[in-house]
């Protein structure tokens, strides 16, 4: 009961973060869908597990799907901006 609170919690956080995360992205002029594909494939991973979990697929697939987009996002985190010094 209280692992399923917990995972309703879980999916609310990830919809409350996927906006906020764009309005950081807006407000700091970055552009551009390749330096957002880290953020993309980390919220991809959360969905997958707790799709997985809730239908009972904890497996195989599950494991694989999460491994593949781990990869991509580490690809992909070479297109993030980096931050300039604040000296």
């Amino acid at each position: 009961m209280i692992l399923n609170i917990l995972y309703i919690i879980l999916l609310v956080v990830i919809i409350i973060a996927i906006p906020i995360a764009m309005k950081k992205r807006k407000k700091s002029g970055v552009t551009g869908m390749k330096s957002a594909l880290t953020s993309i494939c980390f919220f991809l991973i959360a969905i997958t597990n707790l799709l997985a979990y809730w239908l009972d697929l904890l497996g195989l697939l599950s494991w694989t799907i999460s491994v593949i987009l781990l990869i991509f996002a580490a690809y992909f985190s070479k297109y993030m901006p980096v931050p300039e010094s604040r000296n």
